[in-house]
């Protein structure tokens, strides 16, 4: 077998490797072993092509990983989950809301939650409200 092959093989493996793992580590040596199949293809030993790979491996590293990585981490950031995704939502009411009895629920994108009044204030059922805080599994709504 040819030796830009073997390289293409290994720069193929790497990239499914890659999508599986999604931490820009495997790419950087799948780009190595892709410019070490262009070494490969034209002609140069395999000493050549081992300096290539490492060289360009090392040099992602260095300069792609980093970006990729902050590019990735800027994403995460946007994204609101779990009870942060909740807050500042507008829900309506399914259950009357009154602190004296103890009773009041919400749907939100259709769950249902217990909730509580932010003032202690009674609200009718099919009000729209908004969440402003959430403790454990209690909605406060205003």
């Amino acid at each position: 077998m040819q030796a830009y092959l073997i390289w293409l093989i290994i720069a193929f493996a790497l990239v499914i490797f890659e999508i599986c793992s999604a931490t820009f580590g495997a790419i950087c040596f799948a780009i190595g072993a892709g410019f070490s199949a262009l070494v490969a293809g034209l002609g140069l030993d395999l000493t050549w092509q081992i300096i290539v790979f490492a060289v360009v491996s090392l040099l992602t590293f260095i300069f792609l990983r980093p970006f990729m990585m902050r590019f990735l981490d800027r994403n995460a950031k946007d994204v609101k989950t779990n009870a942060d995704a909740l807050l500042g939502r507008k829900a309506i009411v399914s259950e009357r809301i009154d602190a004296a009895q103890h009773t009041g629920r919400v749907a939100v994108d259709g769950d249902d939650w217990k909730a509580v009044s932010a003032d202690g204030a009674v609200i009718e059922k099919g009000a729209e409200v908004t969440i402003v805080k959430m403790d454990s599994i209690i909605l406060t709504v205003k």
